[in-house]
């Protein structure tokens, strides 16, 4: 079948930088979908996208539907033909509903035997026909973070739309958008292009939007600003401070990006480093400067979205902003060293952290109690910088610093802490509480760090799930998903035995005064968010679901002890043995359904040499694993087990457990009872597949 290239474009206002990767992704799965819904087959397809455009490209796209056929089944033979072999009422009225000729009906072989079919086929569609109607459907469905109405348009759409272009083998698909019909038409650079411009297919789309100030592929598009920010730092013998997540920003927030270099006041540069670059790249989109050694330069490059006739008045004028931004943070940096952090704890009761959870000073108070509580069972030794971190990591939300630049707390706060000779240890415990911060974040890289971490989140989380804040599918204000996965990582890759179940009884005990409901709900709520996040975790890491679900069904509390659990698990499953005692364990349990057995076996009832060998296997196997429970060596744990293969079988084989005689039949349930409890002293063998 012959193949055509499809090309959409959708022109708007300025999309937020932020919505258009993920937009671009979605475009592209939402057109696969409805094509392959839509039975057209296509391959090569992308979507391209700049702050005034979303664009998607199909290379190669069928030009006519895949024709239908299917079939129905009716009565069968013998209730669809009479002793005459004439059709039935049955048989007619089927053929009447599939609106098909009695005649055209066939017999198929079914499990059943042979039954009518009416086989009915459908032809395909031109393929514009259904662009028309499917082109739209795929647009209105992209599922931004935000959309709008705008003037009477009947829509919602991210931003108000311009134009549509829509061409298949460079003809217009036509439909409409709101108040928009599609067309052959693009427009270039806002400023740099008027007009306009008449396009064929995807090459010379690329070439006239080029020739119109447009670079539309952002790959492209972002190698140019490297390039040019490359060209523009060796201007002053520097070169760009690497940062990919401004460099993606900036990428979405131009058409025709050009690099311009500019210059500040040397002063400035006694502004502690992070300060001096947040001011830069958070409220101007500025890139610093550094020399071969990563020290920051008196200069900046900012992305221009125009080629400015005169580059040099561009760059006078972020200069001054630049310069105006820089002078608050200067003031504000003076004007806050003149009140040292322990002096400002006391203000923090004038800021509210939670209307039900008290001020942000009560919250201090608490996750002090709760840090130390931790310390005593990781390093008693770090308390006093436990406590003093605890103190001091919060101050920095009542300076002028964060007040004017928010996303700078705990680094203006760990900056305050060492000019004012706080320990190194503790100013760097004040920034990396937050830590981490979001999915694949660095961890703090100390243990105070570490445990003032631990607190602060696990105050959070315990005092929202004690009021009744509790984070829904589509709504988690406080972060509570992010901030369980964060203590999971912590407690797991710095190798920490902490009891969760504790971790949270002493966290509501600091909230007591807080809590609006149930302790023991709240605490067994907590601990089930906590198990999900946590199953969550090791499935993105490819650990099987059965795995993970017989461990932590069985028992979920020290992390660290659950998590050697689990690997050990994982490994022994692919021994030879190891799925033949998984088995004789799954029968032992399901004996034990129903049984209120709980007694220790009375090994004088034993009649039989193979109960009597596995009671003796059984003590041997317990005696040598109780040490190796309290190394957590749960692999050599669980080789022990495998010894225990042929004395269940052999017991399974020749015995029956069921007898007559209750008190031997009692016995025999006991003994398997013991057996089975020392398998879940690792797991619920059950929920192995």
């Amino acid at each position: 079948m012959k193949m055509k290239e499809l090309l959409l474009e959708i022109g708007t206002e300025e999309i937020p930088a932020g919505f258009i990767p993920q937009a671009l992704m979605d475009l592209e799965a939402l057109a696969k979908k409805g094509l392959e819904a839509s039975r057209i087959d296509f391959n090569g397809i992308k979507t391209l996208g700049t702050p005034r455009r979303l664009v998607l490209v199909i290379e190669s796209v069928s030009e006519k539907q895949r024709d239908e056929e299917t079939k129905k089944i009716g009565p069968s033979k013998q209730a669809a033909l009479d002793v005459k072999g004439n059709p039935t009422k049955a048989v007619i009225g089927f053929a009447k509903s599939q609106s098909v000729p009695v005649e055209s009906l066939t017999l198929i072989q079914t499990e059943k035997g042979e039954y009518v079919c009416a086989v009915k086929k459908e032809p395909g569609k031109e393929t514009p026909e259904i662009l028309s109607s499917l082109l739209p459907k795929i647009l209105l469905s992209i599922p931004f973070q935000k959309s709008m109405r705008w003037a009477e348009v009947p829509i919602r759409f991210v931003r108000p739309i311009h134009w549509i272009l829509a061409l298949f083998g460079g003809e217009v698909v036509p439909f409409e958008m709101g108040n928009i019909r599609s067309g052959n038409v693009t427009f270039g650079h806002r400023f740099m292009h008027s007009g306009p411009i008449p396009v064929k297919d995807f090459q010379s789309y690329l070439q006239k939007t080029r020739e119109a100030s447009v670079i539309v592929n952002p790959v492209e598009r972002k190698k140019r600003i490297d390039d040019e920010m490359i060209r523009e730092g060796a201007k002053v013998s520097g070169k760009i401070l690497k940062d990919e997540e401004l460099l993606n920003e900036v990428n979405f927030l131009v058409e025709y990006p050009v690099a311009l270099c500019g210059a500040f006041d040397n002063k400035f540069l006694s502004l502690p480093r992070e300060i001096l670059i947040h001011s830069m790249k958070e409220h101007q989109r500025y890139f610093p400067v550094v020399d071969d050694h990563g020290v920051l330069l008196p200069h900046f490059v900012c992305i221009s979205n125009i080629n400015p006739k005169n580059r040099e008045v561009v760059v006078k004028g972020n200069e001054k902003v630049l310069k105006a931004r820089l002078s608050d943070a200067a003031f504000f940096f003076e004007d806050d060293l003149k009140t040292p952090l322990e002096k400002r704890l006391e203000q923090l009761k004038k800021v509210v952290f939670q209307a039900k959870l008290g001020t942000s000073y009560e919250k201090v108070m608490r996750f002090k109690q709760l840090a130390l509580w931790i310390t005593e069972r990781i390093d008693p030794k770090l308390r006093e910088s436990v406590e003093r971190a605890s103190l001091l990591c919060k101050t920095d939300l009542v300076t002028g610093m964060v007040g004017e630049f928010p996303k700078l707390q705990g680094i203006v706060g760990r900056e305050y802490a060492r000019l004012s000779k706080e320990r190194p240890a503790v100013a760097e415990a004040i920034y990396e509480h937050y830590l981490p911060g979001f999915a694949g974040d660095r961890l703090p890289s100390g243990p105070i760090g570490d445990i003032v971490s631990i607190a602060d989140k696990m105050d959070t989380i315990a005092g929202c799930f004690g009021v009744g804040l509790l984070p829904t599918g589509t709504a988690d204000p406080f972060g509570l998903r992010r901030q369980v996965l964060g203590i999971i990582r912590i407690i797991l890759e710095k190798k920490y035995s902490i009891s969760l179940r504790g971790l949270i009884e002493e966290s509501e005990k600091q909230l007591k005064e807080k809590m609006e409901r149930p302790v023991e709900q709240v605490k067994e709520e907590v601990l089930d968010f906590f198990r999900v996040r946590y199953q969550n975790f090791l499935q993105d890491k490819g650990y099987p679901f059965d795995v993970i679900e017989a461990v932590i069904s069985n028992s979920f509390d020290e992390l660290l002890d659950i998590q050697h659990r689990i690997d050990a698990l994982r490994t022994a499953r692919e021994w030879k043995d190891f799925g033949s005692i998984v088995i004789g364990f799954k029968r032992a349990m399901n004996i034990l359904k129903g049984s209120t057995s709980g007694r220790e076996s009375n090994p004088s009832l034993f009649s039989e040499p193979v109960e009597k060998n596995l009671y003796q296997s059984f003590l041997k196997a317990k005696e040598k694993i109780a040490p190796l429970l309290n190394q957590r060596d749960h692999e050599a744990v669980l080789l022990e087990m495998t010894q225990l293969k042929r004395p269940i079988d052999d017991f399974f084989d020749g015995v029956m457990v069921m007898v007559e005689e209750e008190a031997i039949r009692n016995n025999r349930l006991a003994l398997l009872d013991e057996v089975g409890k020392l398998f879940l002293r690792i797991a619920d063998f059950s929920k192995l597949t």
